[in-house]
């Protein structure tokens, strides 16, 4: 029988109060007239309605269970909670539950997630970010503003991120309803793109065909779109990656021939520059659309679109964010930030 509310049972307690018979209080709140009566002998004992304290279900681990679960997923952040399950006897049967596993960590302040995949970071990389940080530390808003960030980047017409869900029934996960089809290589076709962006600036979203080696990257990006820019803002300084096609010498005689000054980047530091955020605004922006693109010229001209859409504000938001980026790399002693 389910158990009485507790606004029942305080209307239960007025009407035995007022001198009502316990048959009638029962049959009025609809319930078994031992429940009224054991009701009332508890407000008599503990001058209360409500139910005594209970014990709960007895826990199957120790504290010194407790604090060993803990202190292994502590040592091994990737162990699996079925591991630690088959592994660890209860106080009751042989072993316990993952879900007993699961429970404790969570106790003690840990929860699963899914990891940050980040690039590998050697000790010699760790160094030089450090010691990147550690320069540009002091550098003040007037002084970020006069850098062009650029990147190139690739997007997919077809791409699954890992953040979709679907709801399914027990037996149901491999079902057609229940399946998202996707080529883990981009199938369909994708669009190479370069940008540039600063504090108060950015250049055209340039559409490249193909990959970027060094002869396309100083014909097609350097001399029609960096230099000219930089022309007409010569107080300014071009920041690109370490990428192969931009450390090339034939690109470094071009830049110094045309007195272009670069700063100066630490490798494996994508976290380091602001238009990698830009990029995951870009796609959301053109996955947000009404008409999803179709194809690779439909998502080139969304792209260039949606570029355009980009309000400047938002752009300077994260050129204003390098002071910061600098100091999560620094408390980070050179590692990986939340960038």
């Amino acid at each position: 029988m389910p158990r009485v509310p507790a606004h029942l049972r305080e209307r239960a307690l007025g009407m035995l109060q007022g001198g009502m018979r316990t048959a009638d209080v029962a049959r009025a709140i609809n319930c078994n007239v031992r429940t009224v009566r054991r009701l009332r002998q508890r407000y008599r004992e503990t001058g209360r309605t409500a139910d005594h304290p209970r014990s709960g279900r007895p826990r199957v681990t120790t504290p010194a269970q407790d604090r060993y679960i803990r202190t292994l997923h502590l040592r091994d952040r990737y162990r699996m909670a079925t591991t630690t399950a088959r592994v660890t006897p209860g106080t009751h049967n042989p072993s316990i539950s993952a879900q007993i596993v699961r429970n404790r960590l969570r106790e003690a302040g840990l929860r699963v997630c899914r990891p940050d995949v980040r690039q590998v970071l050697t000790r010699h990389h760790g160094q030089q970010r450090r010691l990147w940080a550690q320069t540009h530390s002091r550098w003040t808003r007037q002084d970020w503003q006069k850098v062009l960030f650029t990147d190139d980047w690739r997007f997919c017409l077809t791409r699954g991120d890992g953040r979709i869900r679907v709801y399914c029934r027990r037996n149901e996960h491999y079902t057609e309803a229940c399946t998202l089809e996707w080529d883990r290589f981009g199938g369909g076709g994708s669009v190479m793109v370069w940008g540039g962006v600063s504090q108060h600036h950015r250049t055209e979203l340039v559409v490249i065909a193909g990959n970027v080696n060094a002869v396309r990257y100083r014909e097609d990006i350097l001399l029609p779109h960096v230099v000219p820019f930089l022309q007409a803002h010569p107080d300014m300084t071009l920041q690109h990656d370490n990428a192969t096609s931009h450390t090339a010498r034939s690109v470094r005689d071009f830049l110094q021939d045309r007195n272009v000054s670069v700063l100066p980047w630490p490798a494996k530091s994508p976290d380091l520059n602001p238009i990698e955020h830009i990029w995951d605004l870009l796609n959301r922006r053109v996955r947000a659309r009404a008409i999803p693109p179709r194809n690779v010229r439909e998502l080139a001209g969304s792209l260039v679109e949606e570029w355009g859409n980009i309000s400047q504000q938002e752009l300077a938001n994260l050129v204003q964010s390098m002071r910061r980026r600098c100091t999560a790399v620094l408390n980070a002693a050179g590692g990986h930030t939340r960038y």
